[in-house]
């Protein structure tokens, strides 16, 4: 393969990682791109897990064999298996050695006791395979893993150049998956409050347009829990911010627990002392209940008041719900019903007949009332 040839693979490698949406993609781009660069008609991606003691496969591509899945669930390889990293990670590189890649051949000699077969001489020889090269992914100066590419019998056999290049695509491959990691721990601080790590408001707001949308278009039930923890002020006041905080993060986990009733709930703190529920598909009396839990709970938080709980969903007699909005101001609606009326159970929008107060309330002109507080402001 001429220099232009391997430079141009190189490009089109980190081309394709860095135009990946997230990790799994990040990972497919990285295999197929040195499969296709090295000539190889199979390539995975392996993760090193230090605290398991194995190697576990991210990603498969290429001319996969029986038991191969794209993206395995479990697919994992003890590293004392393998010799040749065990090597590389506790001796060669450690002592001083660079991160060269190798290879191996179905023809290899057995290694080690007697009667024992190298395993990727084995396993290449039960998947039909000729040769393979294995090159180590060092990322942020540890080993990360590894890029595994493999030809099949009767094609040429890697040589000592193939190893060369693919030592430089591992590069390539580190480098997007740090850029990579960058990205999925920026969007997760994009959507994660910082004090409880519950998701933010910028993560419901997006989440919230989603499901109505799902609604609309297939009757998916959508729920909205809207609460105010109530006696943060005084808290606040009286023993200081980072008592409040405490309470804060209380809360949150007491919020994390309950929601975890409703499978795929989603927990998030709006801002303040104002939290929410975000669930999609549970009937709503389920929803219900767990708001009854959360207010049961937070009642019996050491520092707090108890809990102002609002609940709307799409199951219950509140009208068309088009926009998320609206299910928003009914939920706000509900809390600033039960703040109002001091209630220790959660308020539940269209369940107090046709002239239900929450449901005339959230239908009112925005300035004719402070109910909708939190807003999703303006936004919709």
């Amino acid at each position: 393969m001429g220099e232009d040839i391997r430079l141009a693979a190189v490009v089109a490698l980190a081309q394709g990682m860095a135009a990946a949406h997230g990790a799994r993609d990040a990972w497919r781009a990285a295999a197929v791109g040195a499969c296709r660069a090295l000539g190889g008609s199979f390539a995975a991606l392996s993760v090193w897990e230090r605290d398991l003691g194995r190697l576990r496969v991210l990603v498969n591509v290429g001319e996969r064999v029986a038991g191969e899945v794209e993206f395995p669930e479990d697919e994992a390889y003890p590293v004392h298996q393998f010799p040749e990293i065990t090597e590389f990670l506790h001796e060669r590189w450690a002592g001083g050695g660079e991160p060269d890649a190798w290879v191996e051949t179905a023809d290899g000699p057995a290694a080690g006791r007697p009667g024992y077969i190298h395993q990727r001489v084995a396993a290449l020889r039960r998947r039909g395979r000729g040769c393979c090269v294995v090159a180590p992914i060092v990322l942020n100066g540890r080993a990360w893993g590894e890029l595994y590419v493999a030809r099949p019998v009767g094609e040429p056999v890697f040589d000592r150049a193939d190893a060369d290049f693919a030592t430089v695509l591992a590069a390539v491959v580190a480098a997007g998956i740090a850029q990579a990691e960058r990205l999925e721990e920026v969007r997760r601080l994009a959507y994660t409050d910082a004090l409880t790590g519950l998701a933010n408001r910028r993560a419901v707001d997006v989440r919230l347009e989603e499901a109505v949308e799902r609604h609309r278009g297939q009757g998916v039930v959508v729920s909205l829990v809207v609460c105010d923890l109530n006696g943060l002020k005084r808290v606040n006041d009286t023993r200081g911010h980072a008592v409040g905080d405490r309470l804060l993060e209380r809360f949150g986990s007491v919020l994390s627990l309950c929601g975890a009733m409703l499978p795929g709930t989603l927990a998030a703190r709006l801002g303040g002392d104002e939290f929410c529920l975000l669930a999609v598909g549970p009937p709503a009396d389920e929803v219900v209940r767990a708001a009854d839990e959360l207010c049961r709970r937070a009642a019996e938080l050491e520092l707090g008041e108890g809990v102002a709980c609002g609940v709307a969903s799409t199951e219950d007699p509140i009208g068309p719900v088009r926009s998320a909005r609206r299910l928003f101001r009914l939920a706000d609606a509900a809390q600033y019903r039960a703040k109002a009326v001091r209630a220790t159970k959660p308020v539940v929008a269209g369940r107090e007949g046709p002239e239900d107060p929450v449901v005339r309330l959230a239908d009112e002109p925005s300035g004719d009332h402070g109910a909708e507080r939190r807003r999703f402001r303006g936004r919709r």
